[in-house]
């Protein structure tokens, strides 16, 4: 399965938003692009650097490559309603995301990781594959087998729960590793600091 193997970090200091919980510290103590000098000068972006540096930032921090990005993109926009904030309802209903969400893996990319190895069932069906978009009525759980992973057997320790696990329209039973998906996500739930007008625009030119 392709993915791009580049250093968090780095893609999040070229992008100026912290991808991951890890790059928050490295980004307070390297606030430059990778390879900038730190006494030159940065012109003012123009609108096109604007919309391809949103489209980047948002496509590295739900872990998709530019073809998958792209088929979301045109879905998005011959669906009813508007086509930023559909794109980002698509991204959050990924499995990986809800996973994510729910608090039972400590970044998206831990949860890619889980999906891929297939410790959860999806209405009883073994899934591996993050991609695959929920819908409301859905049951995710952990296959019986994974409860005897080092991992979930000290998942309080590994992804304890935070303020990402306050979704509307997703229920986790921590202790049952049951996740319910209640409903659809709303717009404010997604990531802040994204602006879903400008990857819209970038791919209107």
């Amino acid at each position: 399965m392709a993915r791009n193997i580049a250093p968090i970090t780095k893609q999040s200091r070229r992008e100026g938003y912290a991808l991951h919980p890890k790059a928050y510290k490295i980004m307070v103590k390297r606030t430059g692009i990778p390879g900038q000098h730190s006494g030159s000068r940065q012109s003012k972006p123009s609108q096109y650097a604007l919309q391809l540096r949103e489209k980047q930032k948002v496509k590295r921090l739900y872990g998709l490559l530019e073809k998958q990005f792209v088929k979301l993109v045109k879905e998005a926009s011959k669906s009813t309603g508007q086509t930023g904030e559909l794109l980002l309802m698509y991204l959050e209903r990924r499995l990986d995301n809800v996973i994510y969400r729910s608090g039972l893996a400590p970044s998206r990319q831990a949860a890619r990781q889980l999906v891929t190895h297939g410790h959860f069932l999806l209405n009883g069906r073994r899934v591996d594959i993050p991609s695959i978009r929920v819908n409301s009525g859905d049951v995710i759980n952990l296959r019986p087998k994974s409860l005897k992973n080092k991992y979930f057997a000290n998942i309080n320790d590994l992804s304890p729960g935070t303020d990402k696990t306050s979704s509307s329209w997703l229920k986790c039973d921590r202790k049952k590793f049951e996740i319910k998906i209640t409903g659809s996500p709303k717009r404010e739930e997604a990531e802040p600091d994204i602006n879903e007008q400008l990857i819209v625009e970038y791919y209107s030119r």
